[in-house]
């Protein structure tokens, strides 16, 4: 009997709204699909309908705001959380994220915060 493996879906990022123009534009340069919160048109949204929407579209949500850690604490489902603190420069951000695209799928990321 042949065993399928699954292929591992690269992270896709969704941006939350105060995140520097420069950190997705060098994401994006880097390769990796980053969708911002004006391009969803989810301007103005709550941090819940950005968890939501972030989890139906199999995104991994990038943020600087601690808001994030509490709804993960609490319990909300999300696809991932990519935080780093609002002092941290936009290089390490870029090179933590990066990283974290190498060594963690989609699926492993599902439920997962990860500090940058």
């Amino acid at each position: 009997m042949r065993r399928e493996s699954r292929v591992p879906e690269r992270i896709k990022l969704y941006t939350d709204e105060h995140v520097p123009k420069a950190i997705v534009r060098g994401l994006r340069e880097r390769g990796i699909d980053a969708l911002t919160v004006s391009e969803a048109g989810m301007l103005s949204a709550s941090d819940e309908e950005h968890l939501s929407f972030a989890r139906r579209e199999g995104r991994v949500l990038f943020t600087q705001d601690d808001d994030f850690l509490r709804l993960h604490a609490s319990g909300a489902k999300h696809a991932g959380i990519l935080y780093a603190r609002q002092q941290t420069a936009i290089g390490e951000i870029i090179h933590g994220i990066m990283l974290v695209a190498e060594v963690l799928d989609s699926q492993e990321m599902e439920g997962h915060l990860e500090y940058l």
